[in-house]
């Protein structure tokens, strides 16, 4: 997937919300959100993902967003079932094309560059 003339591409954009599984057992929660955060550094390392991150309180139950390297909402779907926090419910996901810069490609990079944590 190129950039086109104007340097922009075809990504899918995520919103991830709250579910409608409500786990109340601390344990079980924490291992599916380690799953999850495993996930998408697993799918940072192999250039699927390349925009993550939460979101603060809301009133829409929104949780985070996801920006995925790919260029159909399809391809996001077999994504985002990757994720033992989507596959359990404790998060739902609604996914848009989005057509953005380019130069998201070079985030990881530069995040590498200038964090103590690299993916």
């Amino acid at each position: 997937m190129q950039a086109d003339d104007y340097g922009m591409k075809h990504y899918v954009f995520a919103i991830l919300k709250t579910g409608s599984n409500n786990i109340s057992d601390k344990n079980v929660l924490d291992t599916i959100f380690a799953g999850h955060m495993n996930n998408i550094n697993k799918l940072a390392e192999n250039g699927s993902l390349v925009l993550a991150g939460p979101f603060g309180e809301n009133d829409k139950n929104f949780r985070g967003i996801f920006v995925f390297n790919v260029s159909t909402v399809e391809q996001a779907q077999e994504l985002v079932k990757t994720d033992p926090a989507v596959r359990e419910k404790v998060l739902e996901v609604e996914l848009y094309s989005w057509y953005g810069s380019a130069t998201l490609l070079e985030i990881m990079k530069l995040h590498n560059k200038i964090s103590k944590y690299s993916f």
